[in-house]
């Protein structure tokens, strides 16, 4: 038993990796050429553990249609489109191309591009036009995890595309701990610390904030 999550020391860390994760070959290579293309920027891409509990909820759910926000390599679309069923699709956005490119190459190698949608658009704009189709589409779970100043409005747009019980989940909400330094001010610290206010007192949702990773919530829609 325990009253607290223990700290992730990297011993640890290794052990969940080697015991708690089944990252499939083409997952592991996907991050490992993210990590040697990209370098530094490279700690944009989930981890391990947090793609394969992602993948185990879209199992769990029976989810068939799935809405990316923020997609840099790709390692979180393969993982979520490698556990839907054929009939699924994930739709995914993002505004660049090059880094999205990187991860086509994997998708196809996958096989699983063929259930991939991605536009290469501003996020507000996807989703608007998504909100805007005549039969607004109804997704069983969203991922946000894009530019943070603009988490809000994602929400609030994936609010109303997920079905009600779908599931919204956002990353980085603990943002490296700078959430809970009251001294952090910047942009994106303020952006992140407003937006997990909110959905704790958020009635339109139940919600858990898991620290997996750098932290993500997640947000289910009311039925």
């Amino acid at each position: 038993m325990a009253t607290k999550t223990l700290d992730m020391k990297p011993g640890l860390l290794n052990y969940i990796h080697q015991y708690g994760v089944r990252e499939s070959a083409i997952l592991q290579e996907l991050r490992e050429a993210t990590q040697e293309k990209v370098g530094p920027y490279s700690v944009m891409q989930i981890s391990p553990e947090q793609g394969q509990l992602m993948a185990f909820l879209i199992r769990l759910m029976g989810a068939k249609r799935i809405l990316e926000i923020g997609t840099f390599t790709g390692y979180s679309t393969l993982a979520c489109a490698m556990a839907l069923p054929e009939t699924g699709c994930i739709v995914t956005c993002d505004i660049s191309q090059e880094w999205t490119d990187m991860g086509r190459t994997f998708w196809e190698k996958a096989g699983v591009a063929h259930q991939i949608d991605l536009r290469i658009c501003p996020a507000d704009e996807t989703l608007n036009n998504l909100l805007a189709e005549k039969d607004l589409p109804s997704f069983d779970m969203a991922f946000i995890d894009a530019d943070k100043t603009g988490y809000d409005t994602y929400y609030e747009q994936a609010l109303r595309l997920v079905r009600p019980g779908g599931v919204i989940l956002i990353d980085n909400v603990l943002w490296g701990g700078a959430v809970a330094d009251p001294a952090l001010k910047d942009e994106d610290t303020l952006a992140i610390r407003k937006l997990n206010e909110k959905i704790h007192s958020d009635q339109r949702v139940e919600m858990s904030l898991v620290p997996i990773g750098d932290g993500l919530t997640l947000a289910q829609r009311k039925i």
